[in-house]
């Protein structure tokens, strides 16, 4: 999707980083100094308000970058998200000095910041939309659905509680709803386990 010029670059300044299942790619206030091109695996993003809720935002998949992160470099301010893996990640971490020289350089380079924006963008309307208009039953369906297209298995390894946390509820009330959900045999659901039966093909 880059012109060869561009990939040459990317080579030449960037590194390539693993990253274990549960790695904190970058915390709220912390200063961006690079910028990461996923290639595989997912990061998870968080929003955390003043009283210390989290909502989960969005993933970033294969071919993905931040581009809230990039508009964060570009304005040598604090991220105000929080990135997690949410798998083994592999990613190429662009230093922030270079990358909006491309914009001017790279037609390709700016296609795909604008792309980002755009998808970014839609998400987090999503988001909204989803705390606004959706009881948490269907949020909660919603977020193990989106849990299942992510991973591509419908056996997600997540705890009741993790679930309340990215959903910014209580695990009493998300248990009392996967229970509900059990009991109608959409999910199997254990302690640390929700298998999402209405989803198998």
């Amino acid at each position: 999707m880059f012109e060869e010029e561009l990939i040459q670059e990317i080579i030449e300044v960037g590194f390539l980083k693993k990253l274990d299942n549960g790695h904190l790619l970058i915390d709220i206030g912390d200063q961006l100094t690079h910028i990461p091109l996923i290639i595989d695996g997912v990061v998870k993003i968080i929003r955390q308000d003043k009283n210390g809720f989290e909502l989960s935002l969005y993933y970033l998949e294969p071919g993905d970058t931040c581009a809230i992160s990039f508009a964060n470099c570009i304005n040598k301010t604090k991220s105000i998200f929080r990135g997690i893996a949410e798998s083994d990640v592999e990613a190429i971490f662009i230093p922030v000095d270079i990358i909006d020289q491309w914009l001017v350089k790279y037609k390709t380079w700016r296609n795909f910041i604008i792309d980002s924006y755009h998808f970014r963008l839609l998400e987090m309307v999503e988001s909204i939309d989803s705390l606004a208009f959706l009881n948490l039953r269907n949020r909660i369906w919603k977020y193990l659905s989106d849990k299942v297209k992510i991973s591509k298995n419908i056996d997600l390894g997540i705890t009741h509680q993790e679930i309340a946390i990215d959903l910014n509820s209580s695990r009493v009330v998300v248990t009392r709803i996967l229970q509900k959900l059990h009991d109608e045999e959409k999910i199997y659901s254990t302690r640390n386990k929700v298998k999402v039966l209405e989803l198998y093909h």
